[in-house]
């Protein structure tokens, strides 16, 4: 079978260094409920993001859950069809109706896709940095300005991500961050929300304890929240791992200037045109597979497979194909993202891959398309 390369792999800190940050739990009996750990952790993010309107949560779903909730959306949103089930399921949960628009050559919604569907029904844009390419983020603030819009941004994978120097967390009305095992940066499992208006953090707080507010004399149920609390194990994941965030972008960045070095004369290879003002987390490496390569996206997906190879067909289903969707009358009208479903491949990449790994992975690439072309 030859080696075996992962398509993905978590960024772990040095276990003593999270099992000396965690020691002290046991000292002060905290584990929840806004703790030491989950304060400090905010501190940092501000830091890193300087971006002073965060909130911690214990996952992404459950603050974008929350992101909308806190708006009082109704009515229509305009998304993508082409990310994860959660940026949508969060958008139904909440009683919303989503109205799927097509994507652009960053396989983000596409600004003129946006206008064609705004109707007197719509009151937001609810769409995801998908890959953890951003949006084109100057088009969309026109748009949500001149219809009175809100913006709320699925940020899951765009941690890190910055425009001009800028923080993607910066835009739109909210955005929120995922900080999963398997993203560039985690803290285990965790969300944030990086918003514009300071008072939303209040709503925030309700909604992610139970609704629960709490007065000098008695407490009280203010809304319907949830338990979507960052808990204090999740918060040291997250100090530990903070500090090595730019180095392992930078590994992955060399990685993918390899990638797109040694893909670049493959015929039916197109790897994404990188843009100098944007500085890339580079979550993911998408390429498109197309007829020109000599066999499909799902035939190499299979080849590289048997050869030990690991790589992802993200995502092979937009959103209104998933069974949970099939009985509902969504409007689409998502030509490109028809397209693209069936070409994108995400090669692996990750810190603790070799340069050796990725040549020993094109040259794979090379060779079978050679073999069917």
């Amino acid at each position: 079978m030859g080696r075996m390369i992962k398509p993905t792999q978590p960024v772990m800190p040095d276990k003593e260094k999270y099992i000396q940050e965690i020691s002290s739990i046991w000292d002060t009996g905290a584990m929840t409920n806004n703790g030491e750990k989950v304060r400090r952790f905010k501190e940092m993010l501000v830091s890193y993001m300087q971006w002073d309107n965060l909130d911690l949560f214990v996952n992404g779903h459950s603050a974008l859950m929350i992101a909308i909730q806190a708006l009082n959306l109704t009515g229509e949103v305009i998304t993508s069809p082409f990310t994860f089930a959660s940026t949508t399921n969060a958008i139904v949960q909440n009683g919303l109706v989503p109205v799927f628009g097509d994507i652009d050559d960053s396989y983000n919604l596409s600004p003129v896709s946006i206008e064609e569907f705004i109707t007197e029904r719509t009151t937001a844009i609810i769409t995801p940095h998908i890959f953890g390419i951003p949006c084109d983020v100057e088009k969309i603030e026109k748009l949500a300005e001149k219809y009175h819009l809100k913006v709320i941004y699925d940020g899951a994978q765009a941690f890190g991500t910055k425009i001009s120097g800028k923080s993607i967390g910066c835009f739109g009305d909210i955005t929120m961050f995922s900080f999963h095992a398997i993203k560039v940066f985690n803290s285990i499992e965790g969300g944030m929300l990086a918003y514009r208006d300071k008072d939303l953090q209040k709503s925030f707080e309700l909604y992610r304890n139970f609704g629960i507010s709490y007065g000098e004399l008695s407490s009280d149920v203010e809304v319907f929240g949830m338990n979507a609390k960052m808990n204090e194990f999740q918060a040291a994941m997250g100090i530990v791992n903070l500090p090595g965030l730019d180095e392992e972008i930078q590994k992955r960045k060399k990685l993918a200037q390899e990638y797109c070095e040694l893909l670049k004369d493959i015929p039916g290879i197109i790897t994404y045109p990188y843009q100098s003002q944007i500085d890339y987390n580079y979550a993911y490496f998408p390429v498109q597979i197309t007829e020109n390569y000599g066999m499909s996206r799902d035939e190499l997906w299979l080849k590289l497979k048997s050869k030990g190879i690991g790589t992802r067909k993200l995502y092979d289903k937009l959103i209104y194909d998933y069974h949970c969707y099939q009985d509902k009358k969504y409007l689409r009208n998502s030509v490109q993202a028809e397209k693209i479903k069936q070409r994108v491949l995400d090669l692996p990449l990750y810190g603790k891959l070799t340069e050796d790994e990725v040549l020993y992975l094109c040259e794979t690439i090379r060779k079978l398309g050679a073999f069917n072309g």
